[in-house]
């Protein structure tokens, strides 16, 4: 059966379809030896399709992972130096990628699996899926803070961030932990928020990920999602 080939590549995991849209756009796929375009179909069963010049696997067992991601490991399935990835966390063999990158030194819950399509409803904005996060920051907030937070904060770039539920939660010290819900995920913009706003941002640990919890992981451990989990992020938010 003919399927679009950025539907085929993402079911062979090679990561979500919107990454193997750019795979096709970039001239990367070929079908029957003639280079692919968007919107082409094949059928696997008859036709060869390759990438880089190396056939299509069969489409792998969908494997699902919830890993604690520790703090100064790369959220990369492949490192482009000496530094450690989430991937190499995960003695499981097969492609696996990971949902939900976290900066390199953050910390906490990453998904890690081979269903393009399950990547793509996580990542896309429009999809909305929230992110759940905790968050230590150098000084204790007061509720002006707070509530600009909640608002949206103009960035150094112009970009103003989406309202957001935050919350105290503790004392730390001179600090306090706090807790952050968001629907979007620029890069380092918990850290950019709490140094705009007076709150220089220690440490950030993410509990959530959709209806997928971190659970009682400690850091590098890993486990694999029960049916119930994996039901709760296809079918809701």
């Amino acid at each position: 059966m003919q399927e679009r080939l950025q539907k085929l590549l993402a079911q062979a995991g090679y990561g979500s379809r919107r990454a193997c849209e750019d795979f096709i756009v970039e001239g990367r796929v070929r079908v029957n030896g003639q280079v692919a375009i968007i919107g082409q179909k094949a059928d696997p069963a008859r036709d060869r399709i390759t990438l880089d010049g190396k056939a299509l696997p069969k489409a792998e067992t969908l494997t699902y992972i919830a890993l604690y991601k520790p703090r100064n490991v790369l959220s990369a399935a492949e490192g482009q130096d000496d530094r450690q990835t989430v991937r190499d966390l995960v003695p499981v063999e097969g492609h696996l990628y990971p949902v939900g990158r976290l900066d390199f030194d953050s910390e906490g819950l990453i998904l890690m699996t081979n269903d393009g399509d399950l990547t793509n409803k996580l990542t896309h904005p429009r999809y909305g899926h929230e992110k759940e996060y905790r968050v230590l920051v150098a000084r204790r907030p007061d509720e002006k803070q707070l509530a600009a937070w909640r608002r949206g904060v103009v960035l150094e770039d112009g970009y103003k961030s989406a309202p957001a539920e935050v919350r105290f939660e503790s004392t730390s010290g001179k600090g306090a932990w706090i807790r952050v819900v968001m629907g979007e995920g620029r890069k380092r913009q918990i850290r950019e928020i709490g140094m705009l706003l007076g709150l220089p941002v220690v440490r950030i640990v993410r509990v959530r990920i959709g209806t997928l919890r971190l659970g009682t992981l400690k850091p590098r451990q890993w486990r694999y999602l029960t049916p119930d989990e994996l039901k709760g992020l296809k079918g809701g938010k």
